[in-house]
């Protein structure tokens, strides 16, 4: 089973570049609101792992493709999708598109490691947002 979530974004001004579109750097704040929120939906704030459990999800990878550009006042929503899971980390596939279509604007693939928040070495995602994440025991 996949676990697909959806977040609506709009472009603010302070969103674009000189040319009108969205700074290509801002595509991957709206992936990291995606995920974000996906977990959030499934019941994990990211601040309680940590405070509780002593572990941050923190990027390692990140592919992106730019296909079209987003403009100022765009509704966009960021569509998340749980692709793999390892014993420490997720692989997320994502995309932006406009409100109304179907073909992305941007779509890239980040993966987020599960570290200790003391030091930082990988650990293990605990079995509950695994289960949440779509995946059974690692």
């Amino acid at each position: 089973m996949s676990v697909v979530g959806e977040w609506p974004v709009r472009v603010y001004y302070e969103d674009t570049d000189h040319g009108g579109g969205v700074y290509y750097a801002n595509y991957l704040k709206y992936f990291e609101r995606g995920r974000t929120e996906l977990l959030r939906a499934l019941g994990f704030e990211q601040d309680d792992l940590m405070g509780r459990e002593g572990l941050l999800f923190v990027v390692r990878k990140v592919e992106a493709d730019y296909l079209r550009p987003a403009v100022f006042n765009d509704r966009l929503r960021v569509v998340t999708e749980v692709a793999d899971l390892g014993r420490a980390r997720v692989d997320f596939e994502q995309s932006v598109l406009r409100e109304g279509e179907t073909k992305p604007l941007c779509r890239g693939r980040v993966q987020v490691a599960c570290v200790g928040a003391g030091d930082f070495r990988p650990s293990p995602i605990p079995e509950a947002v695994r289960r949440a994440l779509g995946f059974g025991e690692a």
